[in-house]
């Protein structure tokens, strides 16, 4: 195009795959995963939730648990079998031999962010941080890992301490705090786990479960019968300086040039490793891409497209040792791990070819299942696919549907146009111009240039009349779009014929060279990564098989979510479309190795647990396997503990429907509280408060609880209600703020719509909330120590739950890191804290573990244990990934016991502490498990879902470790999604008879549903708390989220400071602030909920 557009283009192909998140974003993971609503009636099981580990590589960069050999064969310390969500293998070992690392190497002179170490040092243990910032690692450390923190202390010394308030620390991230220790929350004091006997070794499955009745069904799992057990041979590939972009390196590994060179049978990674059956020597090659496409040198050009391929052996591969493992004949190492990680690139090589890949899934751009959900995106149904170990000595392959977001691939200007909102096409050009808040204020962006560059890095094509066929092959990138149209931009135009030169603006031009009248000239014009290369809107055509990398608003939630749930059968008929496209038996690569897969979905054997019974005030339910059961004419099991006097009601009005005046208002709240007193609820109060509340929410609070003080003066208020007129999540926010951390007064909000319709099914599924929140219990299971008054619980127990919610992509927004504690013998009703965790890191700090439950287990220790500590503690534990296990044992174990050791009374006796016993257990739902049990089977539900209680211990899970998938719920829409339970450390020894149908039961417990949840309800009530902690961040609730390209910023930052450092050169000023703001990991606390009420004992968060 104009000015440099006769340059000669470099060759840029697909990225597929380079701009993936974590392993969830290939199934759907664009929406947040919302939970379930007041009543959990409308359960649903459509795609899995976002990814919300902020887990960066771990040990050995690869986000694998590495550490020393287990004893026994079939353990492992630290490693994960299942398949390898990670490429590079081997290159801890290529580095201890002494081989070149792949990456520039850095100065250790030089003070670089974190992340530049992370980012260099993932595949080489050469790049280390620089000795002297040792003592501010902690604070320093990458964002999201979870690595642990270097010493600062010698061995013997005692644990790491937070300097004082005034001393200066010396440097890194804590000398920009000024001494304030309350800032260092985050910092990762080293651990000393010689004190406690923390086993490296995950337990072994100790028996299989004996209850309940058997059952056959199927799984979306295949076996592997057969997979080679020859030798392979691993390369280290480094091509060009080893920064180049994904796309360039494909093109080049993919050039004819090259595997002429190389020969056929490689599987690359599309990054830096290779591998193939034969043994070569090192290797060095040119390749020029102008050559490749048959383009002369151009005269005077001293550009060169040619680029240097370095081929080195690194590590011989043998793949019988993935046998051994199986037949428990050798323990796990990294050897197997890098043979497993082979067999995974080994399938991916194929499918990548024929359709776009993220990380697992791939997605065909002609495939039927694509639907439009608004705002420019597509939702697309393709394929997952990963290998792993399984239990019964075998190799299984678990193939599902995936869903993601795409780009629409159509022409820019529609997709503009919907992505900014607006109503027709030319308003785009009217209000992408820069605005004024005010008259004297500065001009600056506008929402919809906002909106509209979130289209930056998108590839597209050019189509126009007169177009030259390589032209509309050329991929271009969107680097910005400008404030000027096709009228305006203009450019320097030598006239072919006379030669004259003059400026010419991109409208003229299309008229005069193409005889084109561009239709929408007042457009804003595309501005390309290629210098001086800008296009006009229309022309440009989104190239397909683009991910779209935002989070979806609520309208393109909704819509994705209706998209992705579909019911077994459908899915199972997906699964077999997916089989068709990848095609195993026709696969070259997978028959050059002799792999041979099941083609048919395995059979296994399951448990059917027995159902519970459900057990109210005066009377009980039987659901059995229907997973659900009616309050009608039930009491709740506990009412509330005080009678309700001080209580009131604040109506929130708009200008719009659903307004609610005086008589509807106090209608509904008479029948509000006869339906409460049907449930056995003690109101002394019949006429409560009701006012009209203002526009501003927070003065409504404020007045309401004024009134309740002024009305009841000897009394604290009790319970605030609140009827709001729509959705809107502010507004909601600024009301619990207000309520936790301002008043410290639990609170309960109701929509005006469904107060306007009184339905008494709405009203009960209310009060299960409001019943909790005033301290009361739904219903409970009676266990085998119910007599006792214990539930399920031989011994006084405390159970924990523990979940770290991230902000979505894009946003700057802390990790929330929430805990909730049982506050009762029967572990139905539970405390809960939050905190800030940092930005993107999963495992829990000390920080935040000591500051969070020491207040939990006193109470704890005063009300259930009557001043006694608990002799037993399980601990589940949400949203960790498997590279992450050991972190959980060897850090937030850690934590804990530290915890209950200053909480003895005995500072120098530890016994009564010590002897306490962990059972910890991570549970998780990301995962592409399903269940299909056979029709007309006791197994199978109405939907052809599973019905809760089953219960899957063989065949696809672990090898040898202890773990197991349970169905607890019945699925209303879509296909079942079972939880993933995986036992770290068994120190109590519950037999899974036990263990198991505890789990199962108290899922029953779950205190605002009249259906049993799909995961333990500690871990789902600590998801709900960590959600509820956004809305007390220590910020004004009109700043919203921290959004746009802020993630993306932060990784051009990192990479400008590292090329910069290899140059000796430094940033500017301004970015150097930037980049600092960028890389902390640390952020503010949360503001603290009011701490003289006894709100943090109640329900609050529910």
């Amino acid at each position: 195009m104009a000015g440099a557009g006769k340059k000669r283009a470099k060759a840029e192909r697909t990225d597929r795959g380079s701009r993936t998140g974590g392993e969830s974003s290939t199934t759907g993971e664009q929406f947040s995963h919302t939970a379930p609503s007041s009543s959990d009636a409308a359960r649903f099981d459509g795609p899995p939730p976002p990814s919300s580990t902020g887990g960066a590589p771990t040990d050995d960069g690869r986000g694998r648990r590495m550490s020393n050999a287990p004893s026994h064969p079939g353990s492992r310390a630290v490693s994960s079998v299942r398949a390898p969500s990670m490429a590079r293998a081997g290159s801890t070992t290529r580095s201890a031999m002494g081989e070149p690392s792949r990456k520039p190497q850095l100065n250790k002179n030089v003070d670089y962010p974190a992340q530049v170490y992370n980012m260099y040092s993932q595949r080489s243990t050469s790049v280390e941080p620089p000795e002297s910032e040792a003592p501010a690692a902690p604070s320093e450390a990458p964002v999201g890992s979870e690595q642990p923190a270097p010493s600062v202390n010698p061995p013997d010394s005692p644990p790491a301490t937070l300097p004082s308030a005034e001393k200066k620390p010396s440097s890194g991230t804590a000398a920009r705090w000024k001494g304030d220790t309350t800032k260092f929350r985050h910092l990762r004091v080293p651990t000393d786990n010689m004190e406690y006997d923390i086993p490296t070794e995950l337990p072994r499955r100790p028996a299989f479960n004996t209850t309940g009745q058997a059952v056959a069904i199927n799984i979306n799992s295949f076996p592997i019968l057969k997979f080679p057990d020859m030798k392979v041979y691993q390369y280290d590939v480094m091509i060009g300086s080893g920064v180049e972009k994904r796309g360039l390196i494909m093109a080049i590994w993919e050039s004819k040039l090259l595997q002429n060179h190389l020969g056929g049978g490689w599987v690359f990674d599309g990054n830096r490793l290779a591998w193939h059956l034969k043994q070569m020597p090192a290797k060095q090659f040119t390749i020029d891409l102008d050559q490749e496409k048959g383009i002369p040198p151009r005269p005077g050009s001293t550009r060169s497209n040619s680029h240097k391929v370095q081929l080195r052996p690194s590590t011989e591969i043998n793949l019988s040792t993935i046998d051994a493992y199986l037949q428990g004949k050798m323990p796990m190492d990294n050897s197997i791990l890098q043979a497993i990680d082979f067999l995974d690139h080994l399938m991916r090589v194929t499918p990548s070819k024929t359709m776009y890949s993220i990380k697992r899934s791939f997605f065909h751009h002609d495939v039927v299942a694509r639907e439009s959900i608004g705002g420019g995106v597509e939702a697309m149904k393709g394929v997952y696919q990963s290998i792993r170990a399984a239990q019964g000595g075998r190799l299984i392959v678990n193939v599902d549907t995936s869903n993601s977001c795409f780009w629409g691939c159509w022409p820019m200007w529609i997709v503009a146009t919907q992505c900014t909102g607006v109503q027709k096409t030319l308003d785009l050009a009217i209000n992408s111009q820069k605005v004024k808040a005010s008259h004297n204020a500065p001009l600056k962006d506008s929402v919809t240039m906002i909106k509209l560059r979130k289209l930056k890095k998108v590839r597209f094509n050019v189509k126009y009349r007169g177009a030259s066929e390589a032209t509309t092959k050329k991929v271009f990138v969107v680097k910005d779009f400008s404030y000027d149209n096709c009228y305006t931009w203009t450019f320097e135009y030598r006239d072919r014929e006379t030669g004259e030169v003059s400026r010419m603006s991109i409208f003229d031009y299309f008229q005069k060279t193409y005889n084109i009248h561009l239709e929408y000239p007042t457009l804003p014009v595309v501005e390309t990564a290629k210098k001086n290369v800008a296009f006009p809107m229309e022309v440009c055509f989104i190239c397909p098989g683009q991910r779209y990398p935002y989070k979806c608003d609520e309208n393109q939630t909704a819509k994705m979510i209706k998209f992705a749930v579909t019911r077994p059968p459908i899915r199972r008929d997906g699964i077999q479309g997916g089989l068709n496209q990848l095609n195993w038996e026709g696969d070259p690569y997978l028959k050059n190795y002799g792999v041979r897969i099941q083609p048919t979905m395995l059979e296994t054997q399951a448990r059917l647990l027995v159902p519970p019974v459900v057990q109210f005030a005066k009377s009980q339910q039987k659901p059995g396997f229907s997973g659900r059961w009616r309050l009608d004419g039930q009491q709740f099991f506990m009412p509330n503990k005080d009678e309700l006097h001080s209580w009131g009601i604040c109506v929130f009005n708009s200008m719009g429907r659903d307004q609610i005046d005086a008589p509807i208002a106090q209608n509904f709240i008479r029948q509000f509280i006869n339906t409460y007193k049907s449930h056995g609820g003690r109101v002394g109060n019949a006429n409560p408060l009701i006012i009209a509340g203002p526009p501003d929410i927070a003065l409504g609070v404020e007045t309401l609880h004024n009134k309740l003080l002024a009305q009841y003066p000897k009394m604290k208020p009790q319970m605030m209600v609140f009827l709001l007129a729509g959705k809107d999540s502010h507004d909601y926010m600024r009301i619990k703020k207000s309520c936790d951390c301002r008043f410290g007064i639990v609170s309960q909000c109701m929509q005006n719509a469904h107060v306007r319709k009184g339905q008494g099914q709405y009203i009960s599924n209310v009060l299960m909330k409001f019943n909790a929140k005033l301290g009361g219990i739904t219903a409970r299971v009676p266990g085998p120590a119910a007599n006792k008054g214990m539930g399920h619980f031989k011994r006084p127990t405390m159970v924990i739950g523990a979940d770290v919610s991230h902000a979505s992509p894009g946003s700057m927004q802390p990790s929330m890191a929430a805990l909730t504690v049982s506050m009762d013998t029967l572990g139905c009703r539970y405390a809960a804290a939050c905190e800030s965790n940092g930005h993107r890191v999963e495992i829990i700090t000390q920080f935040n573990m000591e500051d969070m439950l020491a207040p939990l287990f006193r109470e704890w220790m005063s009300t259930v244990g009557k001043g006694r500590m608990p002799q037993h503690i399980m601990y589940f534990r949400d949203g960790v990934s498997e590279g992450q296990y050991q972190h959980v044992l060897q850090q937030e174990i850690v934590y804990i016991k530290r915890v209950w050791r200053k909480l003895e009374a005995n500072e120098r006796d530890h016994s009564i502490s010590d002897a306490i016993k962990f059972t910890v257990t991570v549970c998780s739902k990301r995962h592409h498990i399903r269940f299909f049990p056979k029709e007309r089977t006791p197994a199978c539900d109405k939907n052809m879902n599973p019905n809760p209680g089953t219960l899957v211990e063989r065949d696809v899970t672990h090898p040898f470790e202890y773990d197991f998938y349970l169905n607890s719920h019945s699925a209303i829409q879509g296909t079942a999604r079972p939880t993933h339970y995986h036992v770290l450390l068994d120190e109590a020894k519950m037999p899974p008879n036990e263990f198991q149908n505890l789990i199962y039961e108290h899922c029953y417990q779950y205190m605002r549903s009249t259906t049993p949840v799909s995961i333990f309800p500690a871990v789902y009530y600590a998801h709900l708390a960590s959600n509820r902690a956004r809305s007390h961040e220590n910020k004004p609730a009109s700043s919203g989220p921290h959004q746009s390209d802020e993630v993306r910023q932060r990784e051009e930052l990192i990479k400008l400071k590292a090329l910069a450092d290899m140059e000796g050169k430094k940033l500017s000023k301004t970015l150097e602030e930037r980049l600092n703001r960028f890389t902390a990991t640390e952020t503010p606390p949360l503001v603290r909920m009011k701490e003289d009420t006894s709100i943090r004992w109640n329900m609050w968060f529910i």
